[in-house]
């Protein structure tokens, strides 16, 4: 008997490390654009966020957990590129 493809005998998955590959290119994406993308990244996630956080959502999978920390992390983030650019 075959098993599917991605899974293992026994009906568990074989790690896919997408993320890696996500951190990776986002990681290039910052190199090649500079503060531009950091304030790009930082915008979109702000905005999800915000939004998410004006539905309902409390506490995150991210590391921060707290919806307003990472709202604030994200703000800095977005400051920091801003002031990245101006300086540059």
């Amino acid at each position: 008997m075959t098993t599917p493809k991605g899974t293992q005998p026994g009906g568990g998955q074989t790690y896919d490390p997408l993320r890696l590959c996500v951190y990776a290119t986002v990681a290039l994406l910052a190199w090649v654009f500079g503060p531009w993308a950091v304030l790009a990244f930082a915008g979109l996630g702000f905005a999800g966020y915000w939004k998410a956080r004006r539905a309902g959502l409390t506490r995150s999978k991210c590391l921060l957990r707290d919806t307003r920390l990472v709202l604030a992390y994200l703000g800095l983030l977005g400051a920091a590129a801003v002031a990245a650019i101006v300086w540059w």
